[in-house]
């Protein structure tokens, strides 16, 4: 279903355009099966940042007004909206990260075990569960009402719902993943739980389901209270850019020339430049081949795309290990390594690691932060529909 390229991400939004202003905000919630013309399909391509937030909504407010691709506009601005609330609240992740790690540690019930096998015996689930394994996709829409009736009717944890979807998803990152299915549960906005029902399955699936003995109620799920929110850094350069540089690219941001655009001259000092990624960082059971597969076509897409001075193209890491980033870096004999930020998730966890192991080489790690989330993720720090009425100040301005 898709190209893990930047050229195939650039086809379909050419494709989409026509389609992002009313007829995406009337069609967007159906979910007719294969047919996916009433989408936008972009997702894993902004999610690997092949195409970016800003081109994106560029592309679209071109040739739609504001008002007319709203809908689609503001689905563009959730992802960025949930990257923005888990980095000022990094705590929720490292909870997730540790209750996964004990539920998968423990004995599995075999309920869940039927769940991820698509044999529940509920045909929507079932059905649900083969495509997320074949495609590496599902409907927005459809993901809700799988986390509810995961949730609420079948009674698992839904830690182990939102590890499945990591495992699985190629648009799957750290924020979406984990906030929505928060959501679903009622922890996310406290009390309020999303209950999926038959009717409104049937009625945005055409009548292809209409799954029966679904819970009837959704009683919120409860935690820890949080510590204080973490402030946004306001500097976008996390660190001192040294006089031997080398660019590291990794699969949270796989687009080189709208980074270095936004630091005129770096690109023409670069030494060199690589790209390292590790999809199985995603989960204790690793990810899935899908992934896997979409990651390392990305990556090598990335690596053609991405030259340093001299026009030579970037070299792709044999893996995302600290120690085969140090040996590169040593072997271009760097001062200094510069990356795309990584928000909150399994790729910044990676870099910390990478960090440590290139200091004790004298080698520093210089992190590089769009703009693009600079100026939005501050005012993530409460509700979405507060951030929502931020939107079309920040689209004017970014």
């Amino acid at each position: 279903m898709f190209i893990p390229t930047r050229e195939a991400g650039l086809e379909a939004l050419h494709d989409f355009v026509p389609r992002a202003g009313s007829a995406y905000a009337r069609d967007r919630n159906h979910d007719l099966g294969a047919a996916r013309e009433n989408v936008s399909g972009l997702s894993p391509y902004l999610r690997h940042r092949l195409l970016t937030e800003r081109e994106v909504l560029g592309t679209v407010l071109a040739h739609h007004s504001p008002r007319a691709s709203e809908k689609f506009v503001q689905e563009v601005f959730w992802r960025t909206y949930w990257k923005g609330w888990l980095e000022q609240n990094p705590e929720v992740w490292r909870r997730y990260r540790h209750d996964v790690d004990a539920l998968l540690a423990g004995d599995l019930a075999a309920d869940h075990e039927a769940a991820v096998a698509g044999r529940t015996g509920i045909a929507a689930m079932d059905a649900w569960v083969h495509e997320l394994v074949e495609t590496g996709y599902l409907h927005n829409h459809t993901r809700m009402w799988f986390a509810s009736i995961w949730i609420f009717t079948l009674g698992l944890p839904w830690q182990l719902g939102a590890d499945f979807f990591y495992r699985h998803l190629l648009d799957g990152d750290a924020a979406s993943n984990t906030l929505s299915w928060r959501w679903v549960a009622g922890l996310q906005t406290k009390g309020k739980t999303y209950l999926a029902s038959a009717a409104n399955i049937s009625r945005y699936t055409d009548g292809r389901f209409a799954p029966e003995g679904l819970a009837t109620t959704a009683r919120a799920l409860s935690e820890d209270p949080l510590p204080p929110r973490a402030a946004i850094d306001p500097d976008d350069v996390g660190g001192t850019i040294g006089g031997r540089v080398g660019l590291l690219l990794h699969e949270e941001d796989l687009e080189a020339a709208s980074l270095l655009e936004e630091h005129p001259g770096l690109a023409s000092t670069l030494a060199a430049t690589a790209v390292g990624a590790d999809p199985s960082g995603r989960s204790p059971l690793g990810a899935s081949a899908a992934v896997e597969s979409f990651t390392a076509g990305a990556v090598a897409d990335a690596a053609a795309r991405t030259v340093d001075a001299t026009g030579r193209p970037a070299q792709t890491l044999p893996d995302a290990l600290p120690s085969s980033l140090v040996d590169w870096a040593a072997s271009e004999v760097l001062d200094t390594v510069v990356t795309p930020y990584a928000p909150v998730g399994p790729v910044a966890e990676r870099l910390a690691a990478s960090r440590s192991a290139l200091a004790e080489r004298g080698i520093d790690l210089v992190t590089l932060r769009r703009r693009w989330d600079g100026d939005t993720w501050p005012h993530a720090s409460r509700g979405f529909f507060p951030f929502r009425e931020r939107i079309p100040e920040l689209v004017r301005e970014l």
